[in-house]
């Protein structure tokens, strides 16, 4: 991919960005309102994520979600690059997003981690920073649910905070536009909105017909949060060791096909219209080139009615199938943990305005 010169170009049968709509931020900035996600899981190489994104460029997609844990930022890279040389088209028709990992959460470290993402992915500006996780709690690649980190914490506001400010600065150098969060709950955001001085912009989380989150969701909205949904259809091809035998299969669900049979589309399609049109942006993730187009497609033609709208609205069965268990910080703990939902002392606010914080009990 290094030695083609200019061989970037956009495809006949790409989506009309007419078509595609997009959402407004708090800060005015226009996002589109379906992504293209990055992430391989354990069975998609690099090489292959990267002539994916390139495929979905061609296409028509123009909202990239990176991350640098993912591995994969440089390859990505060398496809912007390619992209922008090419002359078709310029950075400020891209929305591009990536995520601060759990080991790099220190004082100096946020600014590192930003410059190495931009560095890999050649830019000069993100549009979207994400603190990927609450927390610095670090586990290696690959690793089972079973393994504990021995330096792993609970959420301790403050040191959230102070990672916080230097997401803070970057927003400040002109390095990212906006900053925001992921993988917390209503009771970690009620602490981070009380102290930032920049506010998230976003919020992406877990959004699916089986794992609506309500509560967050409304949460969010009424604070001029923007939600952004991974595993938007279900995850079917996430790692062997995020499955458990209660997990359900949003695209399986009669629901679900029946609409898609009405609209004569893929169940996964339907999943993807419900997103957009309940006001999320899911940010769907394939290697095959007829899956990246139908997606796109989904959400830039036939809209579902009121009617499908409130039958999928029915169907949420608060099934998360994400749950994290790498990052607890104690042995005998549960996944529910990590999202406030158990009892006990789980977030800590020692902060003038604030003592120690116990836990939520919404299923967020």
């Amino acid at each position: 991919m290094r030695g083609e010169q200019n061989s970037f170009s956009l495809s006949e049968d790409r989506v009309d960005q007419r078509a595609i709509p997009f959402v407004t931020l708090s800060s005015g900035a226009q996002m589109p309102a379906i992504g293209m996600g990055t992430f391989g899981s354990d069975h998609v190489s690099d090489d292959e994520v990267a002539a994916a994104v390139k495929e979905a460029i061609a296409l028509g997609y123009r909202h990239i979600d990176c991350a640098s844990v993912y591995g994969n930022e440089d390859s990505i890279g060398r496809v912007l690059q390619e992209v922008l040389e090419g002359g078709e088209l310029s950075r400020d028709e891209f929305w591009i997003t990536s995520k601060l990992w759990n080991d790099m959460h220190g004082d100096g470290d946020v600014l590192l981690s930003c410059a190495r993402t931009l560095r890999d992915l050649k830019l000069d500006y993100l549009d979207l920073y994400l603190v990927h996780w609450p927390f610095p709690n670090f586990h290696a690649p690959g690793c089972s649910v079973d393994s504990r980190s021995p330096d792993a914490v609970p959420y301790i506001h403050e040191r959230f905070m102070r990672t916080w400010r230097q997401m803070e600065r970057l927003v400040d150098m002109g390095l990212v536009r906006h900053i925001g969060t992921s993988n917390v709950t209503i009771r970690k955001l009620e602490l981070i909105l009380r102290d930032a001085r920049i506010l998230p912009a976003c919020n992406e989380m877990e959004l699916h017909p089986h794992f609506q989150q309500p509560e967050l969701f409304d949460y969010l909205c009424a604070r001029g949060i923007q939600p952004v949904g991974f595993s938007p259809i279900g995850s079917p091809h996430r790692p062997e060791r995020d499955r458990a035998e209660t997990d359900t299969v949003d695209i399986e669900d009669p629901v679900i096909t029946a609409i898609a049979e009405a609209h004569g589309v893929h169940p996964a399609g339907v999943c993807l219209k419900w997103a957009v049109q309940r006001g999320q942006i899911p940010i769907p993730f394939s290697t095959r080139r007829r899956n990246i187009l139908s997606n796109l497609e989904a959400v830039a033609s036939d809209p579902l009615s009121a009617e499908d709208m409130a039958a999928l609205a029915g169907i949420d069965k608060n099934c998360r199938l994400i749950k994290g268990q790498v990052f607890l910080w104690n042995d005998d703990q549960r996944w529910q943990d990590l999202w406030d939902i158990s009892d006990g002392p789980v977030i800590q606010d020692h902060s003038a305005r604030g003592g120690m914080q116990g836990s939520d009990t919404e299923e967020e």
